[in-house]
């Protein structure tokens, strides 16, 4: 054997080493850093603060929308335009009614997944109402112009189980009144049949039977993380539901 057979012999073997170094640097340039939040109804941004905490400490660069539910319409564009603001492809996530807006949106270019959390997930065609069927619709207290509160007496219990008494108190004062027409409002479109999905399911949701959430991330062929905790669990186990996003972003296998 000659001595030029091992020398091109270590050198293709350091060569396909080096292959292998670029493909997971590109591999891991090519990752997604972006992620877009979208709460739900009568909630706004600022409750996603803890997953947005956990997650910039990962690393990612991370964007609220702040709905202004108005309409399914007005929260798709305002989500849109918090996508064409993104830097490169994002991961779109959605809780509760933010499910139907991501739905919609996540057609858009910018994305590259999406992760539903405790969310509804409509397919085209559906709206909230839809999903929710009679006698299932939650206790709304609806104002002269058109728009629904949540019943603040039962909004701590029924929303925030979980959360610290003071804290469910505050949300149900502070709550952002969404208008009626909007859980009537169906999609266009299902991002989910088409995009990379993953689903948080809450456990202990007192909004959305935790049935019916497996039951639509099952349709979806999503990946599934189980949670024990409230319809709020986003604020309530935010390390729970960061971890869960940064899985989908890395694309765990589906």
């Amino acid at each position: 054997m000659s001595i030029g057979k091992p020398i091109r012999i270590v050198a293709a073997a350091a060569a396909l080493l080096l292959a292998g170094t670029d493909s997971g640097e590109a591999q891991e340039r090519s990752a997604v850093r972006n992620v877009v939040l979208v709460h739900g109804a009568w909630a706004d941004g600022s409750g996603w603060q803890d997953v947005h905490r956990l997650l910039r400490a990962r690393g990612y660069a991370v964007s609220i929308v702040q709905n202004p539910l108005s309409s399914l319409a007005d929260d798709v564009a305002a989500t849109r335009r918090v996508l064409a603001r993104q830097n490169g492809p994002a991961l779109l996530v959605g809780h509760s009614y933010g499910g139907v807006v991501i739905t919609e949106a996540g057609s858009d270019d910018k994305v590259a997944g999406l992760v539903f959390v405790a969310a509804f997930m409509p397919d085209a065609g559906d709206s909230v109402l839809g999903l929710i069927g009679n006698g299932s619709q939650p206790p709304v207290q609806p104002s002269s112009d058109g728009n629904l509160f949540f019943d603040p007496a039962i909004f701590p219990q029924a929303f925030a189980h979980d959360l610290p008494a003071e804290r469910g108190a505050f949300l149900a004062d502070a709550q952002v009144p969404v208008a009626a027409a909007t859980f009537a409002a169906p999609v266009n479109h299902a991002a989910w049949r088409f995009r990379p999905t993953a689903y948080v399911v809450a456990t202990e949701d007192r909004i959305i039977p935790p049935a019916a959430q497996r039951q639509w991330a099952a349709r979806a062929n999503a990946t599934v993380t189980e949670v024990r905790g409230s319809h709020a669990i986003y604020m309530s186990q935010p390390e729970a539901v960061a971890g869960a996003i940064d899985r989908a972003a890395r694309g765990a296998p589906r």
